[in-house]
């Protein structure tokens, strides 16, 4: 019995020792596993491709030899291909797709190595980082052929600041003069004045989304009749704003410190419900959004800021002929000269002050208006520019309505062709440099009167 289970268990043993030979020779004879690198050769990895074209033929035409580069997150090289006659080139990112999946990589372009005559259509844009996030291939494109912002000479540059400076000017002249106007009849300093230019934009914009358009003979009119509807709703805001506010407190003999403070609160007031009304989003009216700008030499302007610029003027040269002329005007200049002397002589001074916040609220809320249909606009579009209404102020001489316009004149120019050498974002530092420099050495204004306190 022991001998057989001997026997049995020997030949266990040289059964199992003849399959592991077996196994081992059959390991022998066939190639060991490839690494993943290899394994990504024969298919089972992501690969980064695109075509180069020269978008200025047409058909665009393929762009050859130009040197593709990939670069892993530490920056280092891992492919290299250069664009092939069709313009195509195709990069193979080393190890397996469960590798890579993740992973960040940049392609670069080699400009040098573009054919002369081709340049990228944005020069800045000479790599791309994309990060692996599926299985599939990778494409890029970098356009090639002509550059749709191609530098221009700073003389060019200045001149096309000049007319948007213009234009933004006559727009500031407006909200200025009403300012100044209510500042010289009432000699309140009204922080609440950017909420009115706010009330004109937000009033137009109202009008402007009401279903369906407004047309004349057959013709779409809803901007204009909005802008005309902002107008007259801002002339009431303003009366109200007197009747309602300033009125009574000015026949309670509020002094003009508690007066300002009221304002300060108004503005608050005024300015967080007309974010809760409008939300803070930035809004633009439905026709005339993004017209086709004219060409003038080297100079680009679209047909509305033209439009605009034409209204703003006549209205201002509307205004100043009326309160050169005109008796009511004639009266709103003794006002502002000497209150209690005009009223002595018959002057309805509280009708007169009436007549001046509807004109003013209605200046103010007609550049809020036209200030949106040039550039859009939000819930502060008044306060972003209430600073440079009253620097425009100062600047021109308080209380004076050429002073006014001057001066917004000088700032509405000067800070767009600040821009030249200064950030975009830091224009209004300059007229804030001007406003200091003014106040130090002429502190009324340019057309102000000197006079003595105390």
């Amino acid at each position: 019995m022991r001998r057989r289970m001997a026997s049995v268990v020997a030949f266990l043993w040289t059964t199992l020792l003849l399959c592991c030979l077996a196994d081992s020779a059959s390991a022998t004879t066939h190639s060991p596993r490839p690494p993943l690198n290899e394994a990504a050769l024969n298919g089972d990895s992501i690969s980064i491709k695109g075509k180069l074209v020269d978008t200025r033929d047409s058909p665009p035409t393929p762009v050859e030899g130009v040197q593709i580069t990939v670069l892993d997150e530490s920056g280092k090289v891992v492919g290299e291909d250069v664009s092939d006659a069709k313009g195509t080139f195709a990069i193979r990112l080393p190890g397996a797709t469960i590798d890579v999946l993740g992973q960040t990589f940049t392609t670069r372009i080699d400009v040098e190595t573009l054919p002369e005559g081709t340049v990228l259509r944005n020069p800045n844009q000479v790599e791309l980082t994309k990060e692996i996030q599926t299985d599939q291939d990778q494409f890029v494109t970098f356009p090639i052929g002509p550059n749709p912002n191609p530098p221009v000479s700073t003389g060019t540059q200045a001149l096309q600041l000049l007319v948007g400076g213009i234009v933004f000017s006559l727009l500031l002249a407006m909200a200025s003069l009403g300012l100044s106007m209510i500042f010289g009849t009432t000699g309140l300093t009204n922080f609440a004045h950017g909420e009115l230019i706010t009330f004109g934009a937000l009033a137009a914009y109202g009008i402007d989304t009401l279903p369906g358009d407004i047309e004349i003979g057959g013709r779409n009119v809803t901007l204009a009749a909005a802008v005309l509807a902002a107008l007259l709703l801002s002339a009431l805001f303003g009366w109200l704003q007197d009747r309602g506010l300033w009125r009574p407190l000015r026949d309670r003999g509020t002094g003009l410190i508690a007066m300002m403070i009221v304002s300060i609160g108004l503005s608050i007031f005024l300015r967080n419900l007309y974010q809760y009304l409008a939300g803070a989003d930035n809004h633009n009216y439905s026709q005339y959004a993004t017209p086709e700008p004219w060409s003038i030499g080297p100079i680009l302007i679209t047909p509305k800021e033209i439009v605009v610029a034409i209204i703003a003027a006549l209205v201002l040269v509307g205004v100043s002929i009326a309160l050169q002329r005109t008796r009511l005007g004639k009266a709103t200049r003794a006002v502002a000269d000497n209150p209690a002397l005009a009223a002595s002589s018959g002057i309805n001074v509280d009708r007169v002050i009436s007549v001046v916040w509807i004109g003013g609220a209605a200046l103010a809320g007609l550049s809020g208006v036209l200030l949106g249909v040039t550039q859009g606009f939000d819930y502060q579009v008044g306060f972003k520019i209430l600073l440079l209404v009253f620097a425009a102020v100062v600047l021109g001489g308080l209380g004076t309505i050429w002073g006014a316009m001057l001066g917004a004149f000088i700032l509405g120019t000067f800070i767009e062709i600040s821009t030249l050498v200064v950030p975009a974002e830091l224009k209004f530092v300059g007229a804030l440099a001007v406003l200091i420099v003014v106040m130090l050495f002429r502190p009324q204004g340019l057309l102000g009167r000197a006079e003595r306190v105390g």
